[in-house]
């Protein structure tokens, strides 16, 4: 990160993944491309950094969350944008790194130097990526590893100079600047170079989602971003120090990987009013089918039906880590919970959340919760929801960024071109080249 830029906390929104996309689906005379137009307009005008587009590779695993492709959806928001940064969550266990090198290095020209990879190793959806069952997380992290060495070689292909403006103000292919990677590992053999020209950004920022020991060893040495669920400021203060010193061993950039938290707020415009609101949603909530909600956040393999609501899990309902095939890091989360004493109505309610953080407060008293880990050194990057929703938007924008802003935590306006500049992130080195391009 740079040193010269005081360190601010860089905001994220959600694009997508609503439920209004069935709703928009159904409409002949709308796209479903509808709400996320207007939420990537008012994001913009607030000046948040990037919108974020999850994804999930089977129907119905949580709601609508996979029910557009995100990177197609983004490119979309690309064109009625101009300065907010494009996030796409894409999986690297059912893709090929050339075609995920043409793809963001795609979306970084038509949004001008914009694009983001949120990169996933995938917990479901291989019955549509068949045949055989989903590797374990070893193997799924060994192949997203090799696919970031991949693709950032096919991005580095390009040297600069590359191409250059001609007397006639046209493009000069200069092709002993292009150069193969001849890449032959475990997973991959490609030859590149790649066939796109050389990025606006040179190389899309590149975030991780993921926490488990696999998940962490990935992010230490590749990601500029983790995304993790961090739902008490002890489990951000270990993850970080983990992260980090891994990362620094490796020899990178102190600060490194920035860290990025997704905050489940409850507003109220008085702690009366959000403390109301959370005891409402308490109320709501169908503890019957939170059995199968911790169920899953224990991995899966937990049979809670005849647990009583208010009693304590025994500990041998509770799994091996090692075991474990899907979202080790969620399940090492609620697994903490358990052997905290919490009941299982408890840990319904904790799976509301899913494991991210959640707060409830004035606009004020958010902030408050925001700094604290802000100057912990623990958040860097957070997500703020609900901008879709007039009353949401007004507590969001014009309550809780606006109070960051007056504490000169949150920047008031974009600083740069791209996404890049934007966080305030360098470059890191190029990948070395091999040889000169084929003619």
């Amino acid at each position: 990160m740079s040193a010269e830029r005081p360190r601010t906390l860089k905001t994220v929104t959600g694009a997508g993944g609503t439920s209004e996309t069935y709703d928009l689906a159904i409409d002949p005379t709308r796209s479903t491309l509808d709400t996320a137009v207007r939420v990537a307009r008012l994001a913009e005008a607030a000046r948040i950094d990037a919108l974020f587009t999850a994804d999930l590779l089977s129907f119905g695993a949580q709601g609508p969350i996979g029910s557009q492709e995100p990177l197609v959806f983004v490119s979309a928001l690309s064109q009625v944008t101009s300065r907010i940064g494009l996030i796409a969550t894409v999986s690297t266990t059912f893709h090929h790194p050339y075609n995920l090198a043409r793809l963001f290095g795609t979306l970084d020209h038509v949004s001008n130097g914009r694009a983001a990879w949120n990169l996933v190793t995938s917990s479901i959806g291989e019955e549509n990526f068949g045949p055989g069952d989903l590797p374990g997380p070893e193997e799924r992290y060994a192949r997203a590893a090799e696919t970031l060495e991949v693709v950032n070689a096919l991005w580095d292909s390009w040297e600069p100079g590359a191409l250059t403006v001609g007397a006639d103000g046209k493009a000069v292919l200069h092709r002993d600047r292009v150069h193969p990677i001849d890449h032959s590992g475990p997973f991959f053999t490609v030859a590149g170079p790649l066939n796109i020209p050389p990025l606006p950004q040179r190389r899309p920022v590149q975030m991780q989602a993921g926490q488990s020991e696999a998940g962490q060893a990935l992010g230490a040495r590749y990601a500029e971003i983790v995304f993790t669920s961090l739902p008490t400021l002890d489990i951000a203060v270990d993850f970080t120090r983990k992260i980090r010193s891994r990362a620094e061993r490796l020899g990178r950039a102190g600060g490194l990987p920035l860290i990025f938290s997704s905050l489940h707020a409850t507003y109220g415009s008085t702690e009366e009013e959000a403390q109301r609101l959370v005891r409402e949603r308490r109320e709501s909530i169908d503890f019957e089918r939170g059995r199968t909600q911790v169920a899953d956040m224990l991995g899966g393999g937990v049979d809670l039906s005849e647990i009583p609501l208010d009693a304590k899990l025994p500990e041998s309902l509770l799994p091996d880590l090692t075991s474990v095939n899907r979202r080790r890091g969620r399940v090492d989360i609620f697994a903490g919970y358990a052997r905290q004493g919490y009941t299982l109505r408890e840990l319904v309610v904790a799976a509301q959340d899913t494991g991210h953080w959640a707060a409830a407060g004035t606009p004020e008293q958010l902030a408050d919760a925001v700094e604290e880990r802000f100057r912990a050194g623990v958040l860097d990057v957070i997500s703020l929801s609900g901008l879709a929703d007039p009353k949401q938007h007004d507590f969001a924008v014009n309550g809780l960024l606006h109070e960051l802003r007056k504490r000169k935590i949150v920047a008031p306006d974009y600083t740069g071109t791209t996404l890049r500049e934007n966080l305030g992130l360098e470059l890191p080195a190029r990948a070395p080249a091999t040889g000169t391009a084929r003619a």
